[in-house]
């Protein structure tokens, strides 16, 4: 086959026209065509060839979707190749969800690659499904071949060198994989240190400063524009300052997002910001190939066949999604394969009272979690909260209400704190996406609200619910209770609703479901609950949710 378009010079650092000839799935020519035959209306209609995009650090598992469900979506916004690190669902079951993820992303057309979750229990300060340590990774190496140590969260036990963690460093380094870094907010000496373990990227810097930093102490950047974390705007400058040190993630990824566009809208705004378009091609295709050694084409004669075409360079609008020489999206918008029906680890059945989400306690001042939009990051405040008949009450009048966590693998006491920053006037939120160990996380107003999208979260099998007024609505994640089998579209739709349900209640958060979430991510700062308690991140220990009378 052949295309007829506007080609990439990267040495020119400009487009010119082309003949692109496929065979057998990979680049057999790419002939400059001479303008002066053609007219300029013409050439004007030609589409543009862009190198495969590539979202160098992605959760698959957050976008609510199977790897081959997420795979058909994002080939529409001309996704090629991901990283992807299945460190969620290896909380859930081990190295079974990691090959399921990995078995299920080889149906799909895209190039999927993943990582070893380094990080499976994320803290020993919670309870997970499994428990992945070196020999582990070392043995689901020779089963999916994974391309780099996923992100080493634990940056306390990097610097202190703890046995397991230099465990995991030293499989990477004998295996010469890359080693991919979690290391929010660190600086100075302590990132000297944590680099020097071998950890060559970042992408938990949210300000110019530090990723600046980082990248000055030898890192590469990546920068994330998620669902829940979004710093393209901070960071973009760092294209054009660091173009070989720079590339491009979503991390988290929720299905309403992606329907909207992936890597593709990145470029968008860049052009929009004056960025140079070749240094943002670099940052989302020739880095990430590059860093991690993907066996994905760049656009060179004898490389496969892997590239996008768009209408033009402003919009990014994507005509084709070529992986091998295949256009992976039909004429109707269709993924050209036909989904696996499958199923791993629904939740059990547990079932709760409102009496077991009751706060036994005295009036006085207590350590509240404060929710930030848009942010992985906690605030911690100390709020005066009242008592009535030994039990302590939300003050929804200072938007502070209960945040419980529920242990999903073995039936005990929900743990139980306070939060505000949700905004709920009544009812409750639940859902069975609570990173990483993925308990059940539940935010509401009263006792049995909270209760009832609890046991809904549990008598689907795992997914997200919301109680307004004792009447239920739920989206079923029967995937290990984080995905579903459904096409991106419809479970968009159905998260959509419950969202603006969910702010129908009084949530000012732009994602609600999402911010939840990352409620119990005892490795975020600065203050967390998880499944054994109130976790204060700065000092990495677990604090007393009561402060004094």
């Amino acid at each position: 086959m052949h295309i007829n378009a506007w080609f990439p010079n990267f040495t020119q650092r400009a487009f010119f026209p082309a003949l692109l000839k496929i065979e057998s799935g990979k680049i057999s020519t790419i002939q400059a065509i001479d303008q002066s035959g053609l007219s300029n209306k013409q050439l004007d209609a030609w589409p543009y060839i862009l190198p495969p995009l590539v979202d160098a650090h992605v959760h698959i598992e957050s976008s609510m979707l199977t790897p081959f469900r997420f795979a058909e979506e994002a080939a529409r916004h001309g996704t090629v190749a991901t990283v992807s690190d299945p460190h969620e669902i290896a909380n859930v079951i081990g190295l079974e969800g990691c090959n399921f993820m990995s078995k299920n992303a080889q149906k799909s057309g895209l190039k999927i690659f993943f990582t070893a979750p380094s990080c499976v229990p994320a803290t020993p300060y919670e309870t997970a499904g499994s428990t992945l340590g070196a020999d582990e990774l070392d043995k689901l190496q020779k089963e999916i071949n994974w391309v780099a140590l996923g992100e080493m969260m634990n940056f306390p036990g990097v610097l202190i060198q703890e046995t397991e963690v230099e465990a995991k460093l030293s499989l990477a380094k004998r295996l010469k994989k890359p080693i991919d870094g979690h290391a929010p907010g660190l600086g100075g000496d302590d990132l000297k240190k944590y680099i020097q373990a071998g950890i060559s990227t970042d992408h938990e810097a949210v300000t110019l400063a530090e990723a600046r930093e980082k990248i000055q102490a030898g890192m590469k950047i990546l920068i994330r524009e998620g669902s829940a974390a979004k710093n393209f705007d901070e960071l973009a400058p760092l294209i054009d300052e660091f173009p070989d040190q720079v590339m491009l993630c979503s991390d988290d990824l929720h299905p309403d997002d992606l329907i909207r566009g992936h890597i593709n809208l990145l470029l968008k705004r860049g052009v929009q910001k004056g960025l140079d378009l070749f240094n943002l091609l670099q940052a989302a295709s020739s880095n990430p190939v590059n860093h991690y050694q993907l066996p994905v084409g760049q656009l060179r004669v004898g490389d496969p066949a892997d590239f996008v075409v768009v209408k033009d360079l402003k919009e990014f609008a994507v005509i084709a999604t070529y992986v091998n020489g295949r256009d992976q999206i039909d004429v109707s918008g269709n993924l050209l394969q036909q989904a696996p029906e499958e199923n791993p680890a629904a939740l059990p059945h547990f079932a709760f009272k409102p009496k077991d989400f009751e706060f036994l306690g005295s009036s006085g001042t207590y350590r509240i979690i404060v929710a930030q939009d848009e942010s992985l990051l906690t605030g911690d405040e100390i709020h005066l909260l009242q008592a009535t008949k030994g039990l302590v009450q939300p003050d929804l009048d200072q938007d502070i209400m209960k945040l419980v966590v529920v242990n999903r693998y073995q039936f005990s006491k929900p743990q139980v704190g306070w939060i505000k920053g949700f905004g709920l006037r009544k009812g409750a939120i639940a859902g069975s996406i609570a990173h990483d160990s993925h308990n059940i996380l539940a935010v509401g107003t009263d006792d049995r609200s909270i209760c009832e999208a609890v046991n809904e979260v549990f008598s689907i099998g795992g997914g997200i619910a919301l109680t307004d007024n004792h009447k239920l609505s739920s989206l079923s994640l029967s995937v290990a209770g984080l995905m579903s089998n459904r096409s991106a579209s419809e479970v968009a739709a159905l998260y959509q609703d419950l969202t603006q349900q969910a702010c129908a209640l009084g949530s000012t958060l732009r994602a609600p479901f999402m911010t939840l979430s990352f409620m119990a991510l005892l490795v975020i700062p600065a203050l967390k609950l998880g499944d054994q308690g109130l976790f204060d991140v700065n000092q990495f220990k677990f604090v007393d949710p009561f402060v004094g009378s």
